[in-house]
């Protein structure tokens, strides 16, 4: 297999390096769809190119070649294919690892999800809005069917009128927007390859900025929806809020002004405060380009490198039937 094989392992490096510039300089929306399908994109060229080394490894062993009814030549596939034999045993130990994770983070993620639901079902009344009896600023969405959004008397009380409707603007937008699901993918992809963790993380922030200017075009007013945000940590930050949402089983699944509600605590704020300041993005050709052509080589690359291995394969079955 000739070494373009090798780029869709290097193209995450790449993608860790303009996760975060892409995701501040194109508008939100569109730039949660695209690191999001670039993460699963980059997890699926990568994987499948560590699967198609590991096919060449396996090829190579005389014992499995004759339990095949010697189908194939195993010293043609030792002589033409220039990757070494350990680096396919080094690529099926990663397939397996990579395997194995995204295999846990799914279960992981589905279970998650499921409690979310079970969550947002059992929570009293019938309306969107569930106001908890509780001192600690805390607000957040709950996806489910149908979604809530939670809102502690803490939160109420530290915002005016005007702040709690910039608010649940935000919550709703999470849910509308099904911003979960971008997370999960996003989270999954990263499971599978490492490296594409700065795209989930880009991917966190991104969601929150996109439902920051859903609420800025509901409200009418980008600087009141900064200083929500910012008065929504600070009260968050005074009464020690989410110490009870890191021990729920469904919290992760849930999204809220604040950021993730994960133990790593609340998202970048200040960046979105200033980004609500400044005016909107608009779609800017060269970041777009940039990764849409990163998507399309990486596309072109694991395409090639399957070719080859079909033609490595014609080759050893043809050197198989002429021995």
């Amino acid at each position: 297999m000739r070494y373009v094989v090798y780029l869709p392992l290097l193209f995450p490096l790449l993608a860790a390096v303009l996760a975060r510039p892409l995701g501040e300089r194109l508008p939100p929306r569109l730039a949660t769809w695209l690191l999001s399908l670039g993460a699963l994109v980059l997890a699926a060229a990568s994987t499948t190119v560590l699967a198609l080394l590991s096919i060449t490894g396996l090829i190579r062993i005389p014992l499995l070649a004759r339990l095949a009814h010697g189908h194939w030549s195993a010293q043609a596939a030792q002589h033409h294919d220039p990757a070494s034999f350990s680096v396919a045993l080094l690529s099926g130990a990663l397939l397996a690892a990579a395997a194995g994770a995204a295999a846990r983070m799914l279960w992981r993620r589905v279970r998650t999800l499921a409690a979310s639901a079970a969550e947002a079902a059992c929570m009293p009344g019938r309306d969107q809005l569930v106001v908890v009896d509780d001192p600690a600023a805390e607000a957040y969405a709950v996806p489910g069917l149908p979604g809530r959004i939670v809102v502690s008397t803490g939160m109420l009380d530290a915002l005016d009128p005007i702040e709690r409707e910039v608010l649940l603007a935000h919550e709703r937008a999470h849910l509308r927007h099904h911003h979960h699901l971008f997370v999960a993918l996003a989270q999954l992809a990263a499971a599978a390859n490492p490296l594409l963790r700065p795209l989930a993380g880009a991917v966190t922030y991104t969601v929150e900025r996109w439902a920051d200017e859903s609420a800025a075009s509901c409200i009418g007013n980008r600087r009141q929806v900064a200083q929500t945000v910012g008065k929504a940590a600070l009260a968050a930050q005074r009464t020690r809020a989410r110490t009870r949402l890191r021990e729920a089983p469904w919290a992760a699944a849930a999204l809220g002004i604040l950021g993730r509600l994960v133990p790593s605590g609340p998202g970048p704020v200040p960046r979105r405060v200033a980004a609500l300041l400044a005016p909107p993005l608009r779609r800017r050709p060269l970041p777009l380009a940039v990764i849409v052509g990163l998507l399309l080589a990486t596309g072109l690359c694991a395409a090639e490198a399957v070719h080859d291995l079909e033609a490595l394969l014609e080759l050893v079955k043809h050197a198989a039937s002429r021995g």
